[in-house]
């Protein structure tokens, strides 16, 4: 994670473009049926549920997130070589893992991958994917249905408590303005204001 972190200022210092991994998936039905997570060495990630969508959702990724992200791709070869099984299974969406890094670039798409490496890498994909819908929801709540606010929060806590919350610092400023405004039910101030220390607290854990 360090060789990784030291890269990325590296690069950021002689003005050379970071790699970037790209990954999409179109599964027609499902919610959403459509998104693309670019996740850049320095943990910056853009998230889109549109392929047209022109201002995507942008936040920072825990270093270790992305330091484990980048080394699953390593190991698959920067996605050169065949993700597919093969195998005769149930429609789970077509998926494409991308490696961008200058003019270089190499991905490889597949519907169900028996390698390790992949679903590992696709479960940091979609802990990703679950945690920006719940805070998106939660920004729904927040404008259109003040009562939904608390069922929005529920949701939310329980992907933080099964360690699958990711780029848990952007939840920050939408939970202290719940905590801080009387508008809501004084259940979901506490609920948020608990997240928010809890969220905090685990950031100087990981100093």
């Amino acid at each position: 994670m360090k060789v990784l972190l030291f890269l990325a200022a590296v690069f950021a210092a002689i003005g050379i473009a970071e790699p970037r991994i790209v990954y999409s998936k179109v599964f027609p039905g499902s919610t959403p049926p459509y998104v693309s997570i670019a996740v850049e060495q320095n943990g910056a990630v853009s998230y889109k549920e549109s392929p047209d969508e022109e201002e995507p959702e942008k936040f920072d990724l825990e270093p270790a997130a992305t330091a484990a992200i980048f080394e699953l791709a390593h190991k698959l070869n920067h996605f050169a070589g065949k993700l597919e099984s093969g195998l005769k299974v149930a429609n789970m969406g077509q998926k494409t893992l991308r490696w961008e890094d200058g003019a270089t670039t190499s991905e490889a798409k597949f519907n169900y991958s028996q390698d390790d490496s992949v679903r590992q890498l696709q479960e940091w994909f979609e802990r990703i994917t679950d945690s920006e819908r719940a805070l998106l929801e939660l920004k729904h709540a927040l404008r259109y249905d003040k009562l939904g606010v608390y069922q929005a929060l529920l949701k939310l806590e329980t992907i933080w408590d099964a360690k699958r919350l990711a780029g848990s610092a952007q939840m920050l400023p939408v939970l202290d303005r719940i905590a801080e405004n009387d508008a809501y039910i004084h259940m979901a101030r506490e609920r948020a204001a608990n997240l928010a220390a809890a969220i905090r607290a685990a950031q100087k854990v990981k100093g």
